[in-house]
């Protein structure tokens, strides 16, 4: 889709900090967070919703990766996922610490050198 915020960020025609990427998904830091290290996870082709995505096992298994990951960069076991879809059309998970996470959530920088940092 050529009017699509996150297609634009796949195609890097929108600067985003990106956290994740294979050859099918990207994950990147949300720009408006919920909390430190919110990161929106994405098929990198479009996709309305996240129950259209064909290897959604392996979608579910990059949020987990992240998830893990922001467990461990952010000192916290509570890590939230939220699928709902309906402010950008393109499939999309939001994982995010919950509260009692450590860090500034504006400080873009530095959680996506951290969560890059805890990947596994």
């Amino acid at each position: 889709m050529t009017d699509c915020v996150f297609c634009k960020i796949v195609a890097k025609e929108i600067p985003a900090h990106i956290v994740y990427e294979d050859d099918n998904f990207l994950a990147f830091l949300d720009i408006h967070p919920q909390t430190v290290g919110h990161v929106q996870v994405i098929p990198k082709n479009h996709f309305r919703w996240v129950w259209d995505v064909p290897n959604v096992g392996e979608y579910f298994e990059i949020a987990r990766k992240i998830a893990l990951a922001e467990q461990r960069a952010f000192e916290t076991d509570f890590i939230l996922s939220k699928i709902v879809g309906d402010e950008v059309p393109h499939a999309h998970i939001w994982v995010f610490p919950g509260s009692g996470a450590k860090g500034d959530k504006k400080d873009f920088a530095t959680n996506k050198q951290k969560i890059i940092e805890n990947l596994e």
